[in-house]
């Protein structure tokens, strides 16, 4: 399982807990989630309530963050993208330009630390293309999709969210030129099969939301296809992946494994991967319904967090993990107020998480620009 950087404002963390693989029941097909009546909006925390979270380490993120957008090596940028993505849901929250300003520099540093793959001694690669080498985390110093992936899944939203809010600089048109050259058409190059359509859900959900984001800002015709075809092909896969939960009728469950039912399932902390995508993809398109949008917010409510600080390592409700739903479950919150609510009281904070609270109770009270 791979590390992730998590400020703890409010709570602690407890271990993973393993457990064993049964089959689903093959019967078990994709469910018809049937409608929540949500509590009353008014209710919920606001834009402002949430700012105020977010607010109390904004001068820690810059401290902490502002070396890993300068790093060459591309593991410091998978930690760099949680900074990322807060600061754009703060943007789209509350359209202040400071943290558009803050998320801007960031990706402009990381875009700016790459090197010809040709000069980088240990890349598997030696091509045309600019990149970044890892020589942390067990990597020998070559060039790793997972990384580039991770990060620029929230480069491009920065991108999308720049351009529904009409700031099109130079500045702007010179990350979208580096994201589609340097990036998505880099690795694509590569060997698609092996590099964006990955073996498991999570993986592949970054490059799909990658190409989901260059699609909406994407000014070449040819491009924007591709885009569309990677997206759609993750849509069908990802359908055809979900299953009944076994624990609870009204959630989703699926395995990270294409083509498996196998329980446990997807672990909930790579399963943010998924969440990420669809929920943005929610918004996007018609691949996603606001039934599929009740399924994972059972999904959480009711199987991964069932109550106070108990939170399951797995989506079939086995196993222990700590909490940790910032970088993807958080966001159903912005489709269903009954989850928002259950999530204003989580113990487990930090600036992304804050962000994104933000940015669902805009969406779900109308609130801000």
């Amino acid at each position: 399982m791979t590390t992730r950087r998590t400020v703890l404002l409010l709570g602690a963390a407890s271990m993973l807990a393993a457990c064993g693989h049964d089959e689903v029941p093959a019967m078990m097909k994709p469910l018809p989630v049937p409608s929540v009546s949500p509590p009353p909006v008014t209710k919920l925390r606001s834009v402002a309530d949430w700012t105020n979270v977010f607010l109390q380490s904004w001068d820690y993120q810059l401290q902490n963050s502002l070396p890993l957008s300068r790093s060459a090596d591309s593991w410091d940028h998978y930690d760099l993208s949680y900074s990322v993505d807060s600061c754009v849901a703060m943007f789209r929250a509350t359209g202040e330009g400071r943290y558009l300003d803050r998320a801007l520099r960031f990706v402009e540093n990381v875009a700016a630390a790459a090197r010809p793959s040709n000069s980088l001694p240990h890349s598997s690669f030696h091509d045309k293309y600019l990149g970044w080498a890892s020589a942390k985390n067990g990597e020998d110093g070559d060039e790793v999709p997972l990384y580039e992936s991770y990060f620029w899944r929230y480069g491009t939203a920065l991108l999308v969210a720049m351009r529904e809010a009409r700031v099109q600089s130079d500045r702007y048109r010179r990350l979208l030129d580096f994201a589609e050259a340097q990036v998505f058409e880099k690795w694509y190059s590569r060997g698609p099969q092996d590099t964006v359509y990955r073996d498991v859900t999570h993986l592949s959900a970054h490059w799909a939301l990658i190409a989901l984001n260059l699609a909406q800002v994407t000014t070449d015709a040819g491009r924007k296809a591709r885009y569309l075809e990677v997206a759609g092909n993750f849509d069908k896969r990802m359908r055809g992946q979900l299953r009944r939960n076994p624990v609870q009728p009204t959630a989703y469950f699926w395995d990270d494994t294409w083509g498996s039912a196998k329980r446990p399932g997807q672990d909930v902390s790579h399963g943010n991967g998924v969440m990420a995508y669809v929920t943005e993809a929610r918004a996007r398109g018609n691949a996603w319904t606001g039934a599929d949008m009740t399924g994972f917010s059972s999904l959480l409510t009711r199987v991964i967090w069932p109550g106070g600080a108990t939170y399951r390592g797995y989506v079939d409700g086995s196993g222990a993990d700590n909490g940790w739903f910032s970088d993807g479950f958080v966001k159903v919150g912005r489709y269903d107020a009954a989850a928002q609510m259950r999530l204003d009281s989580h113990r487990v904070v930090n600036d992304q998480f804050a962000g994104n609270m933000a940015l669902n109770a805009r969406i779900l009270r109308k609130e801000g620009p």
